[in-house]
């Protein structure tokens, strides 16, 4: 970690305490070795277990599987009052569409239902490079129209969903609402939750030059990795279902957008957040001060992350009262 200028004096001490954590952790257990994806998958659950543990119980959390596409896709349906017909909240995890499962983010899904009062149903994509581009978007939307037709079987209202996600799953969610829309199959959507996302193929923007160091959690070269992994060629990075920001946005339902301030993809989330705007989507935005890209799985450690959690759930809970 940067020490006396840089990160040290940027960074939420709190966030920086979460900071050190993951780097020296994940260093420790790759060593010096060039690492398979399988191996970074495996080190990236390992480091997040221990964020990811602690926290409300819920009543009732069940997966199922579901035939999505061209192949079948575990969920995970969180419900505080099990017997209840509840809004839901589709949510998809982050880790540059590659990472990450139902159990890295199991905490934040827990919070977000215990806080918030709608139920959650995480989504376990499949993960590139195993898959690329539209594979993961066609399975979330698959799993959006199964909710619709066996809402009673899970126990959630599926004529109310959000639909949201971190980082590349932020991507999918509002691409997905995207492909939606173009089905005129938007009906039903209440809202967008967006933490931190990634929104375009372009990496010159000032923040991507500003916070490209590993001290920062996610770095120029790991996104570049991310995009090559993700998407079958160059020729996809223009796609709107790829790059959402160089899309058609109008008709999209609210936003609500959790933007990390030293982040590589800070510029594009601000950028969003205008253009979500200019094309009249009522959305709601804020930059929240010391905090890198990933703060959310701080909850255990930082009260700006507590704080993040605690507004996104109140306007979860807006949604579903108001939508």
């Amino acid at each position: 970690m940067t020490t006396g200028s840089g990160t040290e004096r940027e960074l939420d001490p709190q966030i920086r305490e979460f900071v050190a954590y993951l780097l020296g952790r994940s260093a420790e257990l790759a060593g010096t070795d060039r690492l398979s994806y399988s191996e970074r998958r495996r080190i990236a659950e390992e480091v997040r277990q221990p964020l990811a543990a602690g926290g409300p119980a819920i009543a009732a959390s069940r997966d199922y599987v579901v035939p999505a596409g061209t192949g079948d896709v575990k969920i995970r349906v969180i419900n505080t009052s099990p017997g209840d017909r509840k809004a839901a909240l589709v949510y998809l995890h982050g880790g540059g569409w590659m990472m990450f499962s139902l159990d890295t983010h199991d905490r934040i899904m827990r919070e977000l239902a215990s806080r918030s009062g709608i139920a959650v149903v995480g989504v376990e994509y499949s993960l590139s490079p195993d898959v690329r581009y539209p594979v993961q978007l066609n399975e979330v939307q698959a799993i959006v129209r199964w909710l619709r037709a066996n809402d009673d079987a899970v126990g959630v209202d599926g004529s109310r969903l959000v639909i949201g996600g971190d980082s590349a799953g932020a991507n999918l969610a509002i691409a997905s609402c995207l492909a939606l829309r173009a089905g005129s199959d938007l009906d039903g959507v209440l809202g967008l939750l967006l933490f931190y996302g990634v929104y375009d193929s372009r990496f010159d923007r000032n923040s991507y030059q500003r916070y490209a160091d590993p001290a920062y959690l996610l770095s120029r070269d790991e996104m570049q990795d991310f995009w090559k992994c993700y998407t079958r060629s160059p020729d996809d990075y223009s796609d709107p279902l790829v790059s959402p920001l160089r899309a058609d946005l109008s008709g999209l339902p609210p936003v609500r957008m959790i933007i990390a301030e030293r982040d590589v993809l800070h510029d594009e989330n601000v950028e969003m957040a205008a253009k979500l705007r200019d094309s009249g989507v009522d959305v709601q935005s804020e930059v929240y001060r010391g905090t890198t890209h990933s703060f959310l799985e701080a909850i255990s450690m930082a009260d700006v992350s507590r704080r993040a959690l605690a507004d996104a759930a109140d306007w979860l809970r807006q949604r579903a009262e108001n939508g």
